[in-house]
């Protein structure tokens, strides 16, 4: 049956962490209740002082520390501009500004153009929550190359991610994440095991992380963002964020919409949904795209079937096969329902994954698993919100080896810790249960899992602070919000009701009619017009504007 845990990776952590980097000192400034020289301990207004006086120390970027991913150091861009990165200082906790302080991790790559012309910093957030921006900026820098004329591309591991005070919840006690059912269906044994792994996750959380953990969610991760704009020596924050980012620049802009810049939200998060919405309006979204990806299958003769609606029911039939029966691979391991719906989940976030989806369905439906275990063994080693390039399409010949999470990237635990922090909603089974007969009519296929998953903050150990972030922000300036209609995981409606909450002239919409989650990252050639003449002109596109979709190359 589907892993809660992989649908919730795949919904919100769904780049390549391509390329990353660890950070360097800077000179340290409020340091854990730094002293006075009269002897006295800093006041929250000296303190503050201190942290926006600072002077990040940038340096080379080597290779990126494992909790961020791993990989090799990024390589200098095409013109030869070398990335750099340094280490900010901040507050713990922004509520006591002179109390104990943590690292952010930083990276940027200079502005290529005139000095003159220059506009600011560009500062991106793509999404998780639990990508490191470090590691992901790199990779994905070609897509923001006509951004650099005008910016420095920015971007930093957010507070509880990689090497910004990294959240770790792996503990040799607990059972192999693969070994729980997600989707308990065959008696109280599986939902006891849920709810027990969900409770003994939350305690390993808090035994290794326990001095963070109240303190990495999405209002301070907002703050945050403003002494990197203070400190860069912008006067406005000029912002770029994808799917989770969207939640974190409209909470940027409800705490400081004067400090508001040029603003583009990407794959817009509904912020009207609490967590059991929010499950519900992806099962939805996940079930309709998959239906686009089943028209289009039919339309080139899939194998599955002769329609959209034949190939959707033999793929929900194939999953529950393999649940039952899972199908051996050539590795010596087994194909089963959950890799399944990892693989499924996962390409329908770019529109260039179908194809190889279409013959990893067609071979498993034949008995042959590798390609569709292959697949989503590629598609699940993803850290950020972003969409890798197109020219890294997963191919079932080099499939990357899954590592062992506890060793290597903290997405999963931060994900947890940060979406925990921000909801105040702590479900039951009994909750989900009444509910489930709701996420199966959305979607009999990936419903289950997404259902079940709101168990995930069950007995966590710091109470959530609302149903969601606030994002209202009368007086901001426009803040470009792009939907896309064909979007799994942030379904497209969000971006209206973004727009509505932001307030009367500031959310201004841009429809993009096309699939993958997100739309500047796909590559359309209207999308990116219209982004790049707001970021680099200030210019905004008609109102109702509408980009529609460039078809696949032909053969595919």
């Amino acid at each position: 049956m589907p892993t809660a845990r992989a649908i919730s990776s795949a919904v919100l952590l769904s780049t390549a962490a391509l390329l990353a980097s660890s950070l360097t000192a800077c000179a340290p400034a409020a340091r854990d209740g730094d002293r006075r020289g009269d002897g006295g301990t800093a006041t929250d207004e000296q303190a503050l002082k201190a942290f926006r006086g600072q002077s990040p120390d940038w340096q080379d970027c080597p290779a990126p520390a494992p909790v961020q991913g791993g990989g090799e150091a990024p390589r200098a861009l095409p013109d030869g501009t070398a990335w750099q990165c340094a280490t900010l200082r901040a507050p713990l906790d922004w509520k006591k500004p002179a109390g104990e302080s943590m690292d952010l991790a930083l990276i940027r790559a200079r502005s290529s153009g005139d000095a003159a012309d220059r506009i600011g910093s560009l500062l991106f957030n793509f999404g998780g929550p639990g990508g490191s921006g470090v590691a992901t900026l790199p990779g994905l820098a070609p897509d923001y190359d006509k951004l650099r004329a005008r910016y420095d591309l920015v971007s930093f591991d957010p507070r509880g991610v990689g090497n910004s005070r990294a959240v770790r919840c792996s503990d040799p006690a607990l059972p192999d994440d693969s070994e729980v059912d997600d989707t308990p269906d065959d008696g109280a044994d599986e939902l006891a095991a849920l709810v027990a792994f969900n409770r003994d996750t939350a305690a390993a959380c808090e035994r290794n992380s326990g001095d963070v953990l109240p303190y990495v969610g999405t209002t301070q991760a907002a703050q945050d963002m403003d002494l990197i704009r203070q400190v860069l020596g912008d006067e406005k924050l000029h912002y770029f964020g994808i799917s989770y980012g969207t939640e974190l620049g409209g909470a940027y802009a409800h705490l400081f919409p004067e400090r508001v810049g040029r603003a583009v939200l990407d794959g817009v998060v509904d912020p009207t949904h609490d967590r059991m919405a929010e499950a519900l309006a992806q099962a939805g979204g996940f079930q309709r795209a998959f239906e686009h990806f089943a028209a289009w299958c039919a339309e080139r003769g899939c194998a599955l079937g002769a329609d959209a609606e034949r190939i959707v029911a033999a793929t929900v039939a194939l999953e529950e096969a393999l649940d039952d029966t899972p199908l051996p691979v050539s590795d010596g391991g087994e194909l089963d329902g959950d890799a399944l719906i990892d693989a499924v989940s996962g390409a329908l976030y770019r529109q260039d994954y179908w194809p190889t989806l279409r013959v990893a369905l067609e071979a498993a439906a034949d008995d042959d698993g590798d390609v569709l275990q292959d697949l989503a063994e590629a598609l699940g080693q993803r850290g950020g919100d972003g969409d890798p390039d197109a020219s890294d399409a997963p191919d079932a010949s080099d499939a990357p080896d899954v590592s062992d999470e506890s060793d290597g990237s903290n997405e999963e635990d931060a994900f947890r810790a940060i979406t925990c922090d921000d909801s105040s909603d702590r479900y039951t089974a009994a909750d989900v249960r009444d509910r489930l007969p709701e996420f199966l009519r959305a979607s009999p296929l990936f419903g289950p899992g997404l259902a079940w998953s709101a168990l995930s903050c069950a007995g966590w150990p710091v109470p959530g602070t609302a149903h969601r972030p606030e994002v209202s922000a009368p007086g901001a300036p426009p803040v470009l919000l792009v939907g896309n209609t064909g979007d799994p995981a942030t379904p497209y409606e969000g971006a209206a009701r973004m727009a509505e909450r932001l307030g009367k002239g500031v959310g201004f919409e841009l429809t993009f009619e096309g699939e993958g989650h997100g739309a500047y990252d796909s590559g359309n050639g209207c999308v990116r017009e219209a982004v790049d003449a707001y970021l680099l002109d200030g210019r905004l596109p008609a109102p109702g504007a509408v980009c529609e979709a460039e078809p696949l190359p032909e053969g595919k």
